[in-house]
């Protein structure tokens, strides 16, 4: 047989992605595994969401959609991120795509073979493959823990070279939750804008801050046409299954970015965009208290970390903690999953600086972080 393609020989898989289907597998088996390396929020979709989606199934709204999306889900898009986010998007910026692909998109069609692209490191697990997938060079950018795991402006211009054509932020931030200040976000703008660079902004967390606030880059001066940013309802409405989310930029680069998408998804599910508009019209109760429950839960697990003996700087927003632990870190995530049957992520998954951490997540309940904690306790 001829070889695969190359491509994809340089990409690993997906470290979280592979670490929950062998939570999946082995809760089928009958063993009692807890997960705290998910990043899923345990609580249910809200109930207005479902009953919108339902409704679109029984009137049989089960076709085919504009490849962009359905119009009233792209003008309340468009009417969030001017309101919220004061990004000058209109609902013919908008492109309804789940989140995840939306920045693949972005990769394809801003990256050519050999161009750099700067990202955060640690920093989320897909970012690097995207990048090679599109035939690009990923170029890391220490976000530790000596900037509270923020990348700096100072550290994004002394990464760029000629060869420089995108920067990626995450903010807040996969693994560790780190939030960038306005004065970042605009110390990184103007590296854009002064080596005329483009920058996605991946904006999935962007409700779930407890310290600071969020900042899209989108909405600064001059920075709209060079910014794709990108977001969903994953996280915020707990609907990780029902792969929906957002893509905004100017005319031109969306342009480029549609015709990725127009040639592998087509277009979201039909029903579940009815979804999306419930969710983003509908009350924010359930989301208000997701968030004011995540910030407790952050306390239980802090404390517990401390209890351990794992330093662990306390995570601005999202709902990851990055402790210092002992030992190689894949090293140890295998042997509490084997040991304490508890799922954790190893930080070398999520770049070089990521060595020495786990990241452990807060999305679930607090009796089951406690337990989670005091089987680590036991194994150690």
């Amino acid at each position: 047989m001829k070889p695969t393609a190359k491509r994809t020989a340089a990409v690993v898989p997906s470290a979280t992605v592979r670490l929950g289907a062998l939570v999946m597998e082995a809760r089928a088996r009958g063993e009692d595994v807890l997960s705290l390396s998910g990043g899923e929020p345990d609580f249910p979709t809200p109930a207005h969401i479902v009953e919108a989606a339902k409704r679109a199934l029984d009137e049989g709204f089960t076709k085919y959609t504009h490849p962009m999306g359905i119009p009233e889900l792209r003008q309340a898009i468009a009417a969030r991120a001017a309101k919220e986010n004061g990004i000058p998007a209109t609902p013919a910026d908008v492109m309804v795509t789940p989140t995840k692909h939306g920045v693949y998109c972005a990769c394809m069609a801003l990256v050519d073979p050999g161009d750099e692209v700067l990202l955060p490191d640690p920093g989320w697990v897909s970012y690097e493959p995207m990048v090679r997938l599109a035939g690009g060079v990923p170029v890391p950018v220490l976000a530790d823990e000596g900037t509270d795991f923020r990348m700096l402006p100072e550290a994004v211009a002394a990464a760029v070279t000629p060869r420089t054509k995108l920067v990626i932020l995450n903010s807040p931030s996969n693994p560790a939750g780190g939030v960038l200040t306005r004065e970042d976000v605009r110390g990184i703008a103007e590296v854009c804008a002064d080596n005329d660079l483009y920058l996605v902004s991946d904006e999935i967390y962007e409700k779930l801050v407890y310290e600071g606030e969020h900042v899209s880059p989108a909405a600064l001066p001059g920075m709209w046409e060079r910014t794709v940013t990108v977001s969903g309802f994953s996280k915020t409405y707990a609907m990780t299954g029902w792969r929906l989310g957002w893509l905004l930029a100017a005319k031109g680069p969306l342009g480029e970015i549609a015709k990725v998408q127009e040639h592998t998804l087509t277009c979201c599910t039909s029903f579940a965009q009815k979804a999306g508009v419930a969710a983003l019209t509908g009350p924010e109760g359930p989301l208000q208290a997701m968030v004011a429950e995540f910030r407790a839960r952050r306390e239980v697990l802090l404390a517990g970390l401390k209890r351990l003996g794992w330093p662990c700087a306390a995570p601005r927003g999202a709902f990851f903690a990055f402790p210092r632990t002992p030992g190689r870190s894949s090293d140890l995530a295998e042997r509490l999953l084997k040991e304490a049957r508890v799922a954790v992520v190893p930080g070398s998954a999520f770049g070089a600086a990521g060595e020495g951490h786990l990241r452990l997540s807060y999305a679930t309940g607090r009796d089951r972080i406690t337990e989670g904690l005091e089987r680590i306790a036991r194994v150690l």
